[in-house]
């Protein structure tokens, strides 16, 4: 045994040697590489002969040469033409029956081949994927999986390689819809995921993937088709937050080192490297960011993916899935019909066996429920459903976290559709406010702030509020009608055109002055005109007799016009400054009228904010002075300091999410926490999470100081040094110190004293 493992080890180091010459001169050792191809054909051939009965040597022999002769096929292409299909012929045929170690090896040098594009990637996956669906080792089907997605994310890395992705994406699909029962799909469904989740497949053919998934009839498949609508997009964004917040490397640590430790030209290389990789960050960076869509906007029949979702998973006796997988179901119904504003009647009436508190997960049903609704669901549908859950958890008999959660469902659907509530129920529930409860009292409140900005008709007058009061008899809050759409445009952009004009005008009074000037004069006369005005006398028995025959001026026939033309002519004479004509008097009144036409200002405002929509693109520094306007311009800007900041936290927070982001079952439970009573054990267990250990309260400022500057890799100071210094290595000072003559001990302490009247070494005087 000894002898042929030792044979085996001297081939090993002759395979390897050959291989590293072959690199270097392939035409020189031309005929020891036909010598070891000849070899491997025969092993191949007493392989395939009896795959089973053959011997440990042999297999041992057969790998290595398998190894030898795809790290040397390029040298010699025409020779090795037919050893790429030798390889998938026997892993074709034997795969179940071969060795664990040569599988790997024939797979390994598959990989290999395709890095040296001997063979390209279509063939490599025709090959490996019906091998990763058909196997039944599990060591195999991981190592098929891994290489599957490393070669797709090769061919993409540099650009993306539409052909290959469309070929593979047909694959995937045809076996998703050719055999909807076998687990089979379930590796379309890890292979489409993890490509998503990369940002390598981001089109609509890898969402009808899933969405085949999703109907599909297997249960392990199906949910890997609704998580990932329910779920792929968040994990999107979190590995691509993970490779934005890596390791950054501080260049001025690397430099810092650089120029205090030794000179080897590893460091040198080091600091290449981080260099390189700094400036590839930094083009990453300054890359524009991909439009990445949301797996639901890429759906091309949303409408008649749900009706299939909900019939075939939910309302179907005859599913397997059992509560928590119909639960998901119907989370992803909902969030379809929810954003696409999709109209399935039959859902609304599904809900109704589950709005109980005894029902499990009656949190996860009330969030579907919020979100399966929004403004064209019709009120009558609604009206029941918020009925059942006013009746069931909003009560004087049910707990108190019952309460908070059922008032905060009511609130997350009447937000979608406030028709959905009728007033003697709106009034029953908004007296809740007064509860002992917090949890209670807060979610009280919460709908009847609702209520005051989307229906302040609705509520008794004193419950109204000072804003909403005074919208109703302004006419600016207005009763909704169902099916009524808002008109498109940017709220507070009138406040934004307004300050534009402002910053123009200020702009050309510092500017143009005296331009300024002679405008006005020409327009208004100057001050000379003025005085020679004054100078003119009128005749006041004429004007007097004027005003007396009538309260303006007379209409008269062309002659007389003309004869009073040839007296101005004639004689000058003009009005008094401060005279007001009866046809002034009449202009005057129709501005008046104007002002007083509120509709036709508010046209004009419109048409006013539409121009500046339609011809200006608003940079990013108009965005945020818009909302600095906005914000100044609200009824918060009245509230004290503390309370306005928070009104300001809380709508920065409502604009930051998105509608697109689910709603939860932690949302609609947020306010019941309030009402849950803490035990001793919670309330002690918070305090220590607040407070931390002992050892971290009672660190001093400086040790805290030293961690930070540990942690951020600087260094120490010279004192602290000195103090860990080995005692071995002070032995030398302290033994010159006490060998110091009185002189020289004299001279010490001079130097301290000048020093210290200088201010230290540094000379750092005040």
């Amino acid at each position: 045994m000894k002898r042929k493992l030792g044979a085996l080890e001297k081939v090993d180091a002759d395979l390897s040697s050959l291989q590293y010459k072959i690199r270097r001169d392939p035409t020189s050792y031309k005929e020891d590489f036909d010598s070891r191809y000849t070899q491997y054909e025969s092993q191949r051939e007493l392989f395939l002969q009896a795959p089973a009965s053959a011997t440990d040597a042999g297999i041992v022999s057969f790998r290595d040469l398998i190894d030898f002769l795809s790290h040397v096929a390029d040298c010699y292409p025409t020779l090795t033409a037919r050893f790429p299909e030798d390889l998938i012929h026997v892993l074709n045929l034997h795969h179940g029956r071969l060795e664990s170690e040569l599988r790997e090896k024939i797979v390994g040098s598959l990989v290999l081949l395709r890095k040296k594009e001997i063979i390209d990637s279509s063939r490599l996956l025709q090959t490996l994927f019906p091998l990763l669906i058909s196997t039944h080792s599990k060591s195999m089907r991981t190592l098929l999986y891994k290489k599957c997605l490393s070669d797709l994310r090769t061919s993409n890395s540099k650009s993306t390689n539409h052909r290959l992705n469309r070929t593979f994406q047909t694959v995937l699909y045809n076996l998703l819809t050719s055999d909807q029962v076998s687990s089979k799909g379930i590796w379309a469904v890890k292979i489409t995921r993890e490509l998503w989740k990369r940002q390598i497949w981001t089109d609509s053919k890898a969402v009808e993937i899933m969405k085949e998934a999703s109907l599909a009839d297997n249960e392990k498949v199906i949910l890997g088709g609704v998580r990932f609508f329910l779920g792929g997009d968040k994990e999107r964004e979190e590995l691509e937050d993970e490779s934005s917040d890596e390791d950054a490397i501080d260049m001025g640590k690397i430099r810092h080192q650089m120029g205090i430790n030794k000179k080897t030209k590893k460091k040198a290389r080091q600091l290449e490297n981080a260099v390189a990789t700094v400036k590839k960050k930094t083009r990453k960076k300054k890359q524009p960011h991909p439009l990445n869509f949301s797996a639901f906007h890429l759906l091309h029949d949303p409408q008649g993916f749900a009706e299939t979702l909900f019939s075939k998973h939910l309302q179907n006796s005859r599913s397997k899935l059992n509560l928590e997988q119909k639960l998901q179901v119907l989370q992803l119904v909902s969030r379809l019909v929810g954003l696409h504003k999709l109209t399935v009647m039959s859902l609304y009436s599904y809900f109704i066996k589950y709005l109980t508190p005894r029902q499990p997960s009656v949190t996860s049903f009330l969030a579907s429920l919020a979100q399966a609704t929004h403004n064209l669901v019709p009120p009558d549908v609604l009206e029941p459903l918020v009925q059942k859950i006013a009746t069931e958890f909003v009560s004087e008999a049910a707990a108190a976290e019952v309460a908070s959660a059922g008032l905060n469902a009511i609130r997350e659907i009447c937000v979608r559709q406030p028709l959905a509530m009728n007033d003697t129920l709106l009034q029953d529930l908004i007296l809740y406010r007064k509860s002992k409860d917090k949890g209670v009292v807060m979610a009280a409140k919460g709908l009847l702030g609702l209520y005051r900005d989307v229906g302040p008709d609705m509520l008794k007058k004193r419950d109204r509020g000072k804003e909403a009061a005074m919208g109703l008899r302004s006419g600016i809050r207005k009763e909704q009608r169902f099916g009524e759409e808002a008109v498109g445009e940017i709220e507070g952009l009138e406040l934004l055109e307004k300050w534009k004009d402002e910053e123009k005008e200020k702009k050309l009074l510092t500017k143009e002055p005296r331009a300024e000037g002679d405008l006005v004069e020409a327009e208004f006369g100057s001050d000379d005109e003025e005085e020679d005005d004054d100078g003119w006398e009128v005749d006041g028995d004429s004007d007097s007799d004027s005003d007396s025959d009538s309260a303006g001026w007379r209409d008269v026939s062309s002659e007389g016009e003309t004869n009073a033309l040839d007296a101005d002519d004639k004689r000058p004479s003009k009005k008094p400054k401060n005279a007001i004509t009866a046809s002034e008097e009449a202009a005057g009144q129709e501005k008046e009228e104007n002002k007083e036409n509120t509709p036709q200002k508010i046209v004009e405002a419109a048409e006013k904010i539409s121009t500046l929509a339609t011809t200006r693109i608003l940079t990013p520094a108009d965005l945020v002075k818009l909302q600095e306007l906005r914000l100044a311009a609200s009824v918060n800007n009245a509230l004290p300091a503390a309370q306005r900041k928070r009104a300001a936290a809380a709508h920065q927070a409502t604009l930051n999410r998105h509608r697109d982001d689910p709603l939860t079952a932690t949302e609609i439970e947020g306010l019941a926490s309030l009402s849950k009573k803490s035990t001793k054990d919670e309330k002690v267990a918070a305090a220590r999470e607040g407070k931390g250990g002992r050892d971290e309260v009672r660190k001093s400022t400086t040790a805290k100081r030293k961690e930070k500057k540990q942690e951020q890799g600087k260094s120490t100071t010279n004192r602290e040094k000195a103090r860990k210094k080995n005692f071995m290595m002070t032995l030398g000072k302290a033994k010159g110190k006490q060998k110091k003559s009185l002189v020289d001990r004299g001279k010490v302490l001079k130097a301290h004293k000048e020093r210290g009247k200088r201010g230290g070494k540094r000379g750092n005087q005040g």
